[in-house]
């Protein structure tokens, strides 16, 4: 991405970088317009304390000043860093939780100074499962690293599968990359419930209703081991288990399948053949398959399909979920876990699953770790959490069961802090909020989850304001807790460099990074990765030969790992406990989808005008087929009630009729942006995943009536 900064230090243009491979000169739609996000009128500049009287709780948009006073840094540091100690003193360190994601996912700025810092205190340590780690683990499971074919070799293909993917709108890099291939003779086909840009684009659509994904790879499977359309030659070579798993597949026929899916019997094995005969053929499967109670066997049972058929034996072929494993980052050093043993804990401190943040607010008595054991939900071990430090994330929107985590955000007792750049629904729980800076406004390196580049991400502008970095901020936090460690006091340069473990010599010493130094980074921007340096005369080809790192060094579709654990170590497909086949649908039998917004990125950029009206025509709307809609008196444009036991949300009905019958489906959004100050999350529950613990966002169930 390249910066354009005016003679005042104004960033006055953002383009994308026509020497970068991948992103090729362009930039998506929300990204393109990032300077709205960093000059937007209402962003948080100073630090801010919330008044004394002031209750919790949402605010009206444009007037949040009101609950707040401004502050110093030296006073904001000193007030969090006494409560801390406070906290820590009375009900013990593990009693202080964080709470991250992907606000900023620059290595430094996603975990880095922050890791350190609640190592050091004790603090209780975050799962961060909300988003992809039911379907990283899964790939793991069957390949060992999370590897893929380059994002470059998809315009080779023959045949590109985006499975659970929206290509078009929310991996718009590859897209060129599709229509080269169509270009070439390819086809493209969707599955999707839902009809995305991608699937409106697409020469097959498949709309299969939500969560038995699991279901259709193991009718592909039996189709393809039925009629003998394997690659036996690399199955041999290559693969742990094939007799097993011919012996689960054959009781997934076509006809069952369909009985799950939706599709026809004949449409399964139209979709089998096609794809083992195709080649290349190449599989782009995204996280929207794993946010379900079996996501996490339902990614296994897909990256189970290239391996099955050859396809990485093609350029071009293969499959991609994320590239990130290919970045050998020195985690130790940067995390540095060893200072947990210099904590009051003297060890490393429990565990909370974020999936799960309601639960971990709410008080943890005995009768709620039964009720979430029979759940599947987490119970958390340790004391109660009484401060809650927020930064890259917006939890009162995006995590799971919001009417749950409201009511824990509320609570008198709770100290929270947290570090954004805007008044979000959960700054409006705040007891300090801290100005954090955008990545134009701080320096980091890069990886990737679409690519093999390591980039260096220059500040371009000054913060403005007060605003800082994670780095800075968790720092300087620190030496005012009074953790004398010289690594408190790292500078970000100095950090890249302890990622990139640079040895004597000033090169990386990290796997696939030996050629890297900073002065190559500097001077390009981006370097690839040691095996992608020679796309064209050396293509990488992951999978193709070779050991991996499973188990049995093979790629795995029976999994020892799962084995030794007691657990099914071949993919089965078991119905959610929310869906239409379980008896909660009696009660509320619409599967519910609570689908991502193109122009938003989760919640960021949610609160930008110019991307909201990107959102317009979908935007508080509930999509609805039209049987369903008819059977309950609901016209186009009335406004409805959507509930479950967990909540209930007021949207208006959008009559859809690409969606599957029995399926309704709803955006993510603030909840201070609605009228009841409620978003779809108030449905979801935190049930986790069968692999990964992670959330089941697109298990739900809800019923539908007239407002």
């Amino acid at each position: 991405m390249l910066v354009t900064v005016d003679g005042n230090g104004r960033a006055v243009k953002v383009q994308g970088d026509p020497s970068q491979p991948v992103t090729n000169g362009f930039l998506c739609g929300k990204v393109a317009k990032y300077l709205d996000r960093v000059y937007a009128p209402d962003r948080i500049l100073y630090p801010l304390k919330r008044k004394a009287g002031v209750a919790k709780g949402p605010l009206v948009r444009g007037r949040e000043h009101e609950a707040f006073e401004r502050v110093s840094w030296d006073e904001a540091l000193g007030g969090i860093a006494a409560r801390l100690k406070e906290t820590a003193e009375r009900y013990g360190p593990e009693s202080i939780l964080p709470y991250s994601y992907a606000g900023t996912i620059g290595v430094l700025g996603y975990g880095s100074m922050d890791r350190r810092f609640f190592h050091r205190l004790g603090g209780s340590q975050l799962a961060r499962t909300i988003c992809a780690e039911a379907g990283g683990q899964a790939w793991k499971l069957v390949y060992g690293k999370k590897l893929g074919t380059p994002t470059e070799d998809f315009k080779l293909a023959k045949l590109i599968v985006a499975w659970g993917g929206n290509i078009h709108g929310n991996n718009v890099h590859l897209w060129p990359m599709v229509e080269q291939a169509r270009r070439n003779g390819a086809r493209l086909i969707v599955i999707d419930p839902y009809r995305t840009r991608t699937a409106a684009l697409a020469d097959w659509h498949i709309a299969i209703r939500p969560g038995t994904d699991a279901a259709l790879a193991l009718g592909m499977m039996n189709v393809i081991l039925r009629e003998g359309l394997e690659d036996r030659a690399y199955i041999e070579a290559m693969t742990h288990g094939i007799e097993q798993l011919a012996a689960r597949v054959g009781d997934y026929t076509p006809e069952r399948v369909a009985s799950w899916t939706g599709m026809r019997p004949g449409e399964v094995e139209q979709l089998a053949r096609e794809y083992a005969t195709t080649r290349p053929a190449a599989l782009r499967m995204n996280y929207g398959v794993q946010r379900v109670e079996n996501g996490g066997t339902a990614a296994r049972a897909i990256a189970m399909l290239p391996a099955l058929t050859g396809a990485w034996k093609h350029r071009g072929g293969g499959g991609q979920l994320s590239t990130s494993g290919a970045f050998a980052w020195d985690a130790n050093a940067l995390e540095r876990p060893d200072l947990a043993l210099r904590s009051p804990l003297g060890r490393l401190a429990r565990t909370v699953n974020m999936s799960a943040l309601g639960q971990a607010l709410e008080k943890q008595g005995t009768g709620n770790r039964e009720q979430a054991k029979e759940d599947n939900e987490p119970a958390n071990s340790g004391p109660d959490v009484h401060a809650l430090f927020v930064y890259n994330s917006n939890p009162g929107a995006v995590a799971p069961n919001h009417n749950a985590v409201v009511r824990g955000l509320k609570r008198d007792d709770l100290f929270t802090v947290v570090h954004d750049l805007f008044f979000t629904d959960t700054t409006d729980y705040a007891d300090y909020i801290l100005p954090a800076t955008t990545f134009l406004e701080h320096t980091d390196i890069q990886g990737a989850y679409g690519h093999y580049f390591v980039q260096l991400s220059k500040q371009a502008i000054e913060p403005p304001g007060e605003s800082r970095s994670n780095v800075w901020m968790f720092g300087q936090l620190a030496q005012r807790m009074g953790f004398e460690e010289d690594c408190f006091r790292d500078t970000p340069e100095e950090m890249i460099r302890q990622a990139l473990a640079i040895g004597d010599d000033g090169h990386s010493t990290n796997a696939e990074m030996e050629h890297i130094t900073m002065e190559d980074l500097e001077a390009k921007g981006h370097v690839p990765l040691a095996f992608h340096r020679e796309p064209e005369s050396k293509p990488f080809q992951p999978f193709v030969s070779g050991s991996l790192p499973t188990p049995s060094g093979k790629i795995e579709f029976y999994s020892e790992a799962l084995a030794a654990q007691g657990l099914d170590p071949l993919p089965v497909f078991v119905p959610a406990v929310e869906s239409r086949w379980s008896e909660g649908a009696k009660r509320y039998p619409l599967e519910f989808l609570s689908r991502k917004n193109d122009n938003y990125m989760n919640s960021t950029f949610a609160n930008l005008d110019g991307h909201r009206k990107m959102e317009a025509r979908t935007s508080q709307k509930l999509e609805i087929h039209p049987l369903d809609a008819e059977a309950r008196g609901i016209n186009d444009g009335e406004a409805v009630r959507v509930f479950n036991d967990r909540g209930l949300i007021h949207l208006t009905a959008m009559i859809n009729g690409d969606l599957p019958s029995g399926v309704v489906a709803g955006r993510l959004d603030w909840a201070k942006l609605t009228p009841d100050a409620v978003n779809v999350n108030a449905l979801t529950s935190e049930r986790l995943t069968d692999i990964g613990a992670g959330a089941t966002f697109y298990s739900t169930l809800v019923e539908v009536a007239k407002a």
